[in-house]
């Protein structure tokens, strides 16, 4: 008796490494995301303020439901090349963001030192890791007096408006070189 076709494994060329589809066991087709799953539940548990069988068995069931309904929408595996970029990027987050909070509050407590009108600014994009624009549009947008307001549906495109806009070429080489870059050495 011959195995079924699928279960053969596919064919190999000279010198490759053999191609076979991840297999997940049945317990990880349940439940793809224990650690939120049992986030769900105690959550559920602490919201309740219960402990009874019925909220156990409740929040046991949203916690494998919502995973499995929420799949799609949970981002691809990230593989971090580069931990020490990583603390650098936060580092410089943290600069720029406690910079900027003091340049937007010397704006509201002070209008007239505003020297230059809000705007928006292309930025094109050489970044194209999904996670990475994630990380990208969070960076931006954590850091007051920027905002994401669109992305190209080719990705290639960043349009970010802008509290104060004095230089543009200036706002599109320091999002380059300050977030970008390091964003493409961590996820590309």
């Amino acid at each position: 008796m011959t195995a079924p076709d699928h279960d053969r494994p596919r064919a190999e060329s000279a010198g490759s490494t053999p191609v076979h589809p991840p297999r997940r066991r049945p317990l990880q087709r349940l439940v793809p995301a224990p650690l939120l799953s049992l986030a769900l539940l105690g959550l559920w548990l602490v919201l309740n303020r219960s402990l009874s069988v019925g909220h156990f068995a409740l929040g046991g069931l949203m916690g494998i439901a919502i995973p499995l309904l929420t799949a799609g929408l949970r981002p691809l595996p990230v593989r971090i090349r580069k931990p020490g970029v990583v603390l650098r990027l936060a580092l410089t987050v943290a600069k720029d963001t406690v910079l900027s909070n003091v340049t937007v509050a010397r704006l509201l407590l002070s209008p007239a030192s505003r020297k230059h009108p809000a705007g928006f600014v292309h930025i094109p994009l050489d970044l194209r890791d999904p996670n990475g624009l994630a990380v990208l549009a969070m960076v931006v947008c954590i850091t007051p007096g920027t905002a994401w307001a669109e992305l190209s549906l080719d990705r290639s495109m960043l349009l970010l408006h802008v509290l104060e806009v004095d230089d543009p070429e200036g706002i599109v080489a320091q999002v380059k070189e300050r977030y970008e870059r390091p964003l493409m050495e961590i996820f590309e």
